[in-house]
């Protein structure tokens, strides 16, 4: 049977499936809340008496399934944001201590992008990392044919000293190979591509992060648990199976593009996943009128739709919620990226931009900026959403958009080791149509 006729039986299938469960139809709205419910944002976070524990962050890592890392650091490093999103203020040494201290609940692996996942999860990615030449990119697909004798030399350096920084292995053998390439804007050394290499591949893995947030790789028979690494490979397709229901469930609700995209999937073989899913009963088939072709899908045990969402969060660029930008505009009548690739001038709305989520809102975007050497936060741009159809009359006032998010900035403030939060660009001149507003409402909050 050909691929073609795979992919088009499997869809054939998801549409059979839909309408064997007709009647079951979601508005907008309700598709938007539940989202939010299956994220553990639509609700206000709880006061704590005590500080953040490891099983407060179990429980979201075991709801998100995954949080993505990027190395900008201009406000919080984006796998530290999800947990502050979802819990408030907590101590990063807790998450430290999960991935970098035995036994493990997080390791590294390529998920989404490069990600925290639970070390239960790490099998399900050896389909990925055995068939890393149609996986990983040039960079890392050249390895063995450009760098072979080295990446031997690096195991081999691994096994007698790790863990190691790439810039210490770099040291170790950069009297053979002193230069840098170039490859689509990244300056790799050798010892840099052969690691990112060997990571990709599941050789080495990562037993932790250095005060500079630098990978320490080492072996993974000495990073991962015992019983993780007797586990035989699954295989792919169930591989795919489990990773399309995780998906459907962290998403609460889903395209088949939103729930491929989770874990960057095929969509193909997402289709596959998921008519095997509504078949045995696991996943739900659901009409959602005005969200793309109306087609969705939620997992069978999805939370309740909330009759109302009361939450309040900075997110991430890089949160679960709003990394699928297709998905954001659709369900929040929001045009969002990040623009940090962009040329200033033409930028919407700043460098290094969060949005905030207001009930069920995604109300305002902040382009926020922690300068330390100074102690404060600085916004240097705040907007409020532009109107949309999609979230036509709820939608709170910009004055209270502009005193729930003054709050939310004291906060993450605190939470940084910051002290005051500043409204102003690099000249000191407020930027955005919220900008004002908010400047008053922060003065109003200090006094």
């Amino acid at each position: 049977m050909s691929d073609t006729t795979t992919v088009a039986g499997a869809r054939k299938s998801v549409a059979g499936a839909r309408e064997s469960v007709a009647g079951e139809r979601l508005t907008l709205g309700q598709a938007r809340r539940l989202a939010l419910a299956a994220q553990g944002l639509h609700r206000e976070r709880p006061e704590r008496p005590a500080a953040v524990t490891a099983r407060h962050l179990q429980q979201v890592v075991d709801r998100l399934g995954v949080l993505q890392i990027d190395s900008v650091n201009v406000f919080a490093r984006a796998h530290l944001m999800p947990l502050y999103s979802r819990l408030g203020p907590y101590d990063p040494a807790v998450l430290d201590r999960a991935a970098g201290r035995a036994p493990r609940r997080l390791v590294e692996s390529w998920a989404h992008q490069a990600s925290f996942i639970r070390t239960e999860d790490y099998r399900l990615f050896d389909w990925r990392r055995r068939d890393y030449e149609s996986q990983a990119w040039g960079a890392i697909r050249e390895v063995p044919r450009t760098h072979g004798p080295v990446v031997d030399d690096v195991l081999v350096m691994l096994a007698d000293e790790g863990p190691l920084t790439g810039a210490q292995v770099h040291e170790r053998l950069q009297h053979e190979h002193p230069g840098r390439g170039v490859n689509w804007g990244w300056n790799w050394t050798v010892a840099k591509r052969v690691l990112e290499y060997l990571f990709f591949t599941g050789q080495v893995t990562s037993a932790g992060r250095n005060g500079a947030f630098e990978r320490r790789y080492d072996l993974v028979e000495r990073v991962l648990p015992a019983p993780v690494l007797a586990a035989p490979e699954p295989p792919r397709a169930d591989a795919v199976r489990a990773l399309v229901a995780a998906s459907v469930r962290a998403l609460g609700i889903g395209t088949l593009r939103d729930v491929a995209d989770y874990y960057r999937l095929g969509t193909s073989e997402t289709a596959v996943a998921l008519a095997q899913l509504v078949e045995d009963g696991e996943a739900v088939a659901v009409d959602v009128p005005g969200w793309g072709d109306g087609r969705a899908w939620r997992h069978r045990d999805a939370p309740p739709v909330p009759r109302h969402a009361r939450g309040r969060a900075l997110l991430s660029p890089f949160d679960p919620l709003v990394w699928e930008r297709r998905r954001v505009e659709s369900l929040f009548g929001l045009r969002y990226r990040i623009e940090i690739y962009v040329p200033e001038p033409q930028r919407v709305w700043g460098y290094y931009v969060l949005p905030f989520l207001l009930g069920e809102h995604l109300a305002a975007l902040v382009d926020l900026k922690a300068d330390r050497q100074s102690g404060v936060l600085r916004v240097h741009a705040a907007h409020t959403a532009p109107p949309s159809g999609v979230t036509a009359g709820g939608v709170p006032p910009a004055d209270v958009v502009a005193r729930e998010l003054a709050s939310e900035l004291r906060l993450a403030a605190r939470w940084t080791g910051l002290g005051d939060v500043l409204v102003g660009d690099r000249s000191g001149e407020p930027r955005g149509d919220l900008a004002v507003e908010l400047g008053r409402a922060l003065a109003d909050s200090s006094c």
